[in-house]
């Protein structure tokens, strides 16, 4: 049987959240599973070490539009597909999957709105397999990295999809000098390209002797050294959510985006959100220069501990 599954939300963390449920289809089945998807979900890098995938399939701009529509219909039709589960509401994708011959069609109910990312997915899933699925995603990995012992080995989620959702890179460094107060700490600082000023300011610091940065490393190189790190403390990005699907206790701070949706779903993760916050950031908060220091500290010993 030939399964394809369609998640075409933009972000990391999005996919990794879509995990659990791609994973139990595929084990359903008991068959690798097609997945479509867009490019910026990096499912190419994070998953190309997943057993439960047979093939990625990207969705670019050549197949927006009128002429993507009959595009990505005769790519599919090509495939043959028996089966296909929609993670959206889409009519554009109903219609995509029907012209392209695959009989059977599973979706969320069509015109939906708004939804929690985890609530619909996780009760789409179940209500199609007939089982019960846990949240919490898990990332597979067999590179290794070989960290110095001895030490703390801490991952610092600085980068961020907008300003509003990040935490002042001179917060970062103020806890990554209280952090080493008390134990040996090596910092990992997991931005890229567009975070180099930051990455710039943190090395210049005090505590920039003890860090590297993953500015010039795929997704898929930084896998192997998040798995191995004591603790993962970020921004709501995708950093985070990678590091938690590896196992890693993560500590994310919610500024900007809804907690309830990308902050409670795996046992892995802790959040902070602004003072006066309780369970309710989410988009427009613009709470960032209301996260507590002393609280992110206090968690981040607690968990290292």
């Amino acid at each position: 049987m030939k399964i394809l599954i369609i998640q075409q939300r933009y972000g990391i963390g999005d996919m990794v959240i879509f995990l659990p449920y791609i994973h139990a289809i595929s084990k359903k089945f008991g068959t690798p599973i097609s997945l479509l998807c867009k490019e910026s979900s990096k499912a190419a890098d994070i998953l190309a070490e997943d057993k439960h995938i047979n093939e990625i399939i990207t969705l670019d701009k050549k197949k927006d539009g009128l002429k993507g529509f009959f595009k990505l219909t005769k790519e599919l039709k090509e495939k043959k597909f028996d089966k296909v589960f929609i993670f959206n509401s889409s009519l554009r994708y109903n219609l995509i999957t029907k012209f392209s011959g695959i009989k059977s069609i599973h979706q969320y109910p069509l015109f939906r709105s708004k939804d929690n990312i985890v609530n619909s997915a996780k009760i789409f899933t179940e209500g199609e397999i007939g089982e019960t699925v846990s949240t919490t995603p898990k990332l597979e990995t067999t590179s290794t990295s070989n960290l110095e012992k001895g030490l703390k080995h801490i991952c610092l989620g600085i980068s961020a999809s907008g300003p509003t959702k990040r935490w002042d890179i001179q917060n970062y460094i103020k806890l990554s000098q209280e952090l080493t107060k008390k134990r040996k700490c090596k910092f990992y600082l997991a931005g890229g390209v567009n975070d180099i000023e930051l990455i710039n300011k943190f090395k210049s610091s005090k505590v920039g002797i003890n860090c590297e940065s993953f500015e010039k490393l795929s997704i898929k190189q930084t896998m192997p050294i998040i798995k191995n790190c004591n603790l993962a403390i970020s921004n709501d990005t995708g950093f985070a959510h990678i590091a938690s699907a590896l196992g890693v206790k993560t500590l994310t701070l919610f500024m900007d985006s809804p907690v309830m949706a990308y902050g409670k779903y795996s046992e892995k993760m802790s959040v902070v959100e602004p003072m006066g916050e309780n369970n309710s950031t989410t988009h427009d908060t613009f709470g960032k220069d209301k996260i507590s220091f002393d609280e992110v500290l206090s968690k981040a010993n607690k968990m290292l501990d």
